[in-house]
């Protein structure tokens, strides 16, 4: 079976010593509406600084446009192989830890966010303050909306994948979980994790789906695409997108112009951030090497993770749920605790805003039980 242990010490590794861009540069001349050309200091982000240099630089200091997508830490749910939807599971510990590497990556890269975006979920939220904390940008806005909410999975949330997926079949779960048009069964309107059951939606009821295919997700992401983070974008902000797999899945489905039919081969890492580097119409610029990401085959975003290191995960997170042949839960490995020390080894102590809000994610976990 395979474990967690040596994909993320790979991670961490790579945390520790590769950056993306580098801090010597000299500034681009720019336009600004009256014609007037400015000198233009790309390692500021939205930022015009004429007069001093940062030492810092967005992740690519040849375009005003970046963008970076982040999937939460470990949840409960996660923990527990079950379908989560918008079911509201807090983080584990080691999603707190997942969350802190996720900014330590982040901190390395040298990259400097104008803003940041995510879902009304607090495994998601959680994960974006987590993050800011290591890299000491608690003070930038975070902007939460529905819109970015995971995909929901009708009547399958609550259930555990891998037994659903005895009974179904892994083809049958593949395409509810990963294809493009394709729901699975509508949740019940007393089913016991119905969102209705939120007082966080109780001014849009009529607006929960009673189970969404990535098709369906896609429409709702697209609206705050176009509204929100296009025109942030647009306005030379660097921008992090903080979110769920498959409404991340939908807006790079969208950036990257990938098939309706090959979607369904897309899959999404935990806490890795995908880094992209934007042209003037807002879509993807080249990687360095000039390639497709080989952990996916399909991105021209860069993983500050490392492409192999992204791959093994991924391919972990499928027998998790596929491979029926596996008894045990992949997400509680024997080498847990090892993985554990390893991570608060390599990253040191947190700030004490952060183990702050750790504590008490955890005292909810452990309060929570399983979700």
């Amino acid at each position: 079976a395979l474990s967690r242990t040596r994909p993320l010490h790979r991670a961490a590794a790579i945390a520790q010593k590769s950056t993306i861009a580098g801090a010597n540069h000299s500034p681009q001349s720019t336009t600004t509406g009256d014609d007037k050309s400015i000198k233009r200091y790309p390692e500021k982000g939205i930022g015009l600084c004429p007069h001093r240099r940062s030492n810092f630089t967005t992740v690519n200091e040849n375009t005003h446009y970046n963008l970076v997508f982040l999937r939460h830490g470990q949840s409960t749910w996660n923990r527990d192989n079950r379908f989560i939807g918008w079911t509201d599971t807090p983080l584990t510990e080691d999603g707190v830890l997942e969350a802190r590497l996720a900014g330590q990556m982040l901190q390395k890269s040298r990259v400097k966010f104008d803003e940041v975006h995510t879902s009304l979920l607090r495994r998601s939220i959680r994960t974006a303050n987590l993050t800011l904390m290591e890299m000491g940008l608690e003070w930038i806005p975070v902007h939460k909306s529905w819109r970015l909410n995971e995909r929901n999975y009708g009547d399958l949330v609550g259930k555990n994948k891998k037994e659903v997926v005895k009974v179904h079949g892994a083809d049958q779960v593949k395409r509810w979980r990963r294809s493009y048009d394709e729901p699975p069964p509508p949740m019940a309107d007393d089913h016991a994790y119905h969102p209705a059951r939120d007082p966080r939606y109780r001014f849009m009821t009529h607006k929960i789906p009673k189970c969404e295919s990535l098709k369906c997700t896609m429409e709702r992401s697209s609206v705050y695409w176009d509204e929100t983070i296009a025109p942030s974008l647009r306005a030379g902000k660097t921008i992090l997108v903080v979110g769920h797999e498959n409404n991340l899945r939908s807006l790079v489905m969208r950036l990257e112009d990938i098939a309706e039919d090959d979607i369904i081969n897309l899959s999404l890492p935990r806490a890795v951030p995908l880094a992209y580097r934007l042209d003037e119409n807002l879509k993807p610029l080249p990687r360095p090497d000039g390639k497709l990401d080989e952990a996916t085959g399909f991105l021209r975003g860069e993983w500050l993770g490392g492409d192999k290191a992204v791959a093994e995960i991924l391919d972990r997170d499928s027998k998790q749920v596929y491979d029926t042949s596996i008894e045990k839960n992949l997400e509680l490995s024997e080498d847990k605790e090892k993985w554990r020390n390893h991570m608060m080894f390599v990253m040191g102590k947190p700030q004490p805003e952060a183990q702050a809000a750790a504590s008490s994610l955890l005292g909810e976990d452990r309060k929570e039980g399983t979700g």
